[in-house]
């Protein structure tokens, strides 16, 4: 048994090992290093100097740049051990070391030996093995792949096209030897996620590659942004926040992406087709495109996406590859009679749960008949509690009729996971103080279902985010005049992931939201507690100020 060294370097400090999966974005902060997922196990652990164990990352694309952030401010890891395949650490550790010159190690090690390093308190990482007390794992370097380039890729690569092209083809081939690519795919498209002013590094990064002349070669859409671009001066934001968040869009304007600030690219108009070759991060945008749409995308991590947006090229594979979209597990549901729209989301996040890393094929859900708002935040849960960048469901989504591996695992969602998921989204008190929908980005049709459930003004403030091409189909039907008539405000640009004090209420103590994505992040996010229902719970709360019981149908 042996360890792989993916990434060099020398390092030692004390073992903060976790059995389950970590989001370093919306689970670490990167000011501190410490672990705010209020949903984990490793709940307010260190990560600065320790050597961090864990077999693979889950949840949010912009993992990579806490990672980067970590490194810059002198709060990283010592080093990463991984017992499975990881890209979004990963490549935050690669951008560091390429253009900052700063080191991290990242290692991956078998199943027994991630199991013996993890039981030591203390591990030192040399140039040939990785020891500790009682025990010495030996490194070898990671076998890469035997990448084959086409004359365009290489003249790339050799800096025909300027200095940035070269460093954004230099990463990408870094990042296909370290997943076993054998050569590179060409893509339709693009989606950018690092576009938060979440921590100083994404700002650097982009303004950086902005500066040496990046040009996106193939159709790039932007994420949603840290602010309201054109109404933050009036909104009381702080003006360095404000200027510094507007920079971050601007240098990706720049870079020639298309300024749609949204997390739901999918709801756009041109959106992918079956198929298709794309290289999206967000991890919300990542799971829909391939689950739903059909198209075909990995979970990128930030800063590779405009990587492959500026050549024009991804590493060919993961689910670019059609055996790599076959299920590794089968799920069958309990899917309880009289459920609402809640449901779904609590299916993506046990499901989630369930799988790790590995796409799973979920059964018993077609006579539901989900809408897409319904599949929308299925897929935005199960993207916040797995690694996997799709999951399939029988008699509904386009690519359910794959046939699972022959080692596929069977396991069950019962009615009580569904409901213990639904009390671990519901922390907070009764009494709620604010309403956010638009988690991912709010869609049209929900917008209009928001607007009939209210009838009548809100008693407490009900925010809405959503795009700008979502608000600009309100303005035309009449739904954005309904919805500000009771006293709704709808934003654009932002999302609940992104929202800040002022336009976030500072007095608002308790959140209610009916999505398991922003359920879940929330309370490390805001520092807020949540809860969590239906649209229509939501709604009614908006009149009352009172959260939902736990639901019958749960019962």
């Amino acid at each position: 048994m042996t360890a792989r060294r993916i990434l060099p370097g020398l390092a030692e400090g004390p073992v903060l090992s976790m059995a389950e999966g970590l989001s370093f974005w919306g689970g670490v902060d990167p000011g501190t290093a410490r672990v705010i997922d209020a949903h984990h196990p490793a709940h307010g652990a260190g990560l600065a100097g320790a050597v961090v164990m864990m077999p693979t990352s889950r949840g949010s694309c912009s993992g990579s740049g806490v990672m980067l952030d970590l490194m810059l401010n002198g709060r990283a890891p010592a080093a990463l051990v991984f017992s499975e395949p990881e890209d979004i650490l990963t490549l935050g550790a690669l951008i560091g070391a390429e253009m900052f010159g700063r080191t991290v190690p990242v290692l991956r090690v078998p199943a027994e030996d991630f199991s013996r390093l993890s039981a030591v308190a203390h591990l030192r990482i040399d140039a040939d093995a990785i020891t500790g007390e009682g025990v010495s794992v030996p490194i070898e370097d990671a076998l890469d792949a035997a990448l084959t380039l086409t004359p365009e890729d290489q003249a790339i690569l050799n800096g025909r096209d300027g200095e940035a092209a070269a460093l954004a083809m230099r990463i990408v081939c870094a990042m296909a030897r370290q997943q076993g690519a054998e050569r590179l795919t060409g893509i339709t498209r693009g989606h950018m996620d690092g576009t938060l002013l979440a921590h100083p590094a994404n700002l650097i990064f982009a303004e950086r590659m902005a500066d040496r002349g990046a040009k996106v070669r193939v159709p790039t859409t932007i994420n949603a942004i840290s602010v309201d671009r054109e109404n933050w001066p009036g909104q009381g934001v702080d003006p360095d926040f404000g200027s510094r968040a507007s920079r971050l869009a601007d240098a990706y304007v720049r870079m020639g992406c298309r300024p749609s600030f949204t997390c739901a690219p999918y709801l756009l108009t041109d959106r992918p087709t079956a198929g298709e070759d794309i290289a999206w991060a967000e991890s919300n945008a990542v799971v829909f495109a391939n689950t739903v749409l059909g198209a075909r995308t990995p979970k990128h991590p930030d800063y590779l996406d405009l990587c492959m947006a500026v050549t024009g090229r991804a590493p060919l594979a993961g689910v670019y590859l059609q055996d790599a979209r076959r299920p590794a597990l089968v799920l069958e549901v309990e899917a309880p009679e009289g459920a609402d729209d809640s449901l779904w989301p609590l299916i993506g996040y046990v499901a989630g749960h369930r799988t790790g890393g590995a796409i799973p094929l979920l059964r018993g859900l077609a006579a539901l008949n989900p809408t897409t708002d319904d599949l929308k935040a299925m897929c935005a849960a199960f993207g916040t509690t797995s690694g996997a960048p799709m999951l399939h469901v029988e008699g509904v989504t386009p690519e359910a009729h794959l046939s699972p591996l022959p080692h596929a695992a069977h396991a069950r969602i019962t009615r009580a996971g569904l409901a213990a998921a639904w009390v671990e989204l519901n922390q907070g008190p009764e009494q709620v103080d604010l309403i956010a929908i638009g988690s991912p980005h709010a869609s049209a049709p929900e917008c209009r279902a928001l607007a009939d459930l209210l009838a009548g003004p809100v008693a407490i403030p009900l925010i809405v985010t959503a795009g700008r091409a979502i608000i600009a189909d309100l303005g035309r039907d009449g739904t954005l005049s309904r919805l500000k008539a009771n006293g709704v405000q709808v934003i654009p640009d932002l999302c609940w992931c992104s929202i800040t004090e002022p336009v976030f209420p500072p007095h608002a103590q308790t959140v209610m939201t009916n999505s398991g994505k922003y359920a879940h992040y929330g309370p490390g996010l805001s520092g807020r507690a949540l809860r969590f229902g239906s649209l229509a719970d939501c709604a009614r709360a908006a009149r009352t100020g009172c959260a939902a019981p736990v639901p019958n149908w749960l019962i």
